[in-house]
């Protein structure tokens, strides 16, 4: 009996240190998630189309045979990104710009689930089912697309690539739909909470980098919204604000124009290069 009980605890050590091997701590991963403007409006042009470094991917996280797409594999990260007919997104520039700073060692990696029009409470892993309910037929297509529940998804394809490599930020680009909600960061909360228990990540280690909606410099029907989402790191010590200032917006100023997109992935990746100890980040 011993010995059958050594044996399977020697197992269960050879099992570990197997999926220790398998993750590779140089594969740096990032979830995205949001509304419209981290879904991607802008229409995605020839330079964008330009993949030099496959160091970049991005897990889909549907099936799109038209781009030759399998959920839960790794592809270059040639968008788009989010689901399989939307357009660029800050998520293109934030992964090109990470790769061009890091250590030629170091992969990234990007998980993308954000739905055009919707409130954050889509993203309330306990209370998404009530605000399904009242969500208008258009964006109910789109949320089938996940099975229903956007948040799981995005948590099922984060686990998977959990097994690869190692998750270290959260990026939020979300709030029009909120816009003038005070109880916004608090609700923002909740969702970056579940995902630290549902994924076993250190708040203080993977932090949350939120971007400002189109600014009033552009003539943003949203822009003030950006007085509340400043006011998150007070509700989560490990947040940063992306500005948003100066980011070209297309002609409903509520989305980015292409430009834009770039401007503002490329400021994202500045702050999270940042925080990982880059301080010379070429843009």
């Amino acid at each position: 009996m011993k010995r059958k009980a050594s044996l399977l605890i020697l197992l269960s050590l050879l099992l570990a240190t197997a999926n220790t091997f398998s993750q590779d701590r140089n594969f740096y991963i990032f979830l995205c998630l949001g509304q419209s403007n981290m879904e991607g409006n802008a229409k995605i042009e020839d330079q964008d189309k330009i993949m030099n470094d496959q160091r970049f991917q991005v897990l889909s996280t549907l099936n799109c045979p038209d781009l030759g797409r399998v959920k839960g594999n790794w592809y270059p990260a040639v968008p788009p990104l989010c689901r399989c007919n939307t357009g660029l997104t800050p998520a293109d520039y934030f992964g090109r710009t990470m790769i061009a700073n890091l250590p030629k060692k170091v992969k990234v990696g990007i998980i993308n689930v954000a739905i055009g029009g919707c409130k954050i409470e889509l993203f309330d892993k306990d209370n998404y089912q009530s605000y399904v309910a009242t969500a208008p037929s258009w964006m109910i297509n789109m949320i089938n697309q996940y099975d229903g529940n956007p948040y799981a998804r995005l948590v099922e394809m984060a686990k998977l690539a959990q097994k690869k490599g190692v998750i270290k930020g959260i990026l939020l680009h979300q709030g029009e739909s909120n816009t003038g909600d005070i109880n916004w960061p608090s609700k923002v909360k909740g969702v970056y909470d579940n995902l630290m228990k549902d994924l076993k990540l250190d708040p203080k280690k993977v932090p949350l980098i939120a971007g400002e909606m189109v600014h009033k410099d552009q003539g943003g029907k949203c822009a003030s919204m950006n007085q509340i989402i400043s006011t998150l790191p007070q509700t989560i010590p490990n947040s940063f604000i992306i500005p948003s200032q100066g980011c070209t917006a297309a002609k409903d100023s509520l989305h980015f124009n292409a430009q834009g997109y770039r401007t503002l992935g490329k400021r994202y990746a500045e702050r999270m290069l940042f925080f990982l100890g880059y301080k010379n980040v070429k843009l």
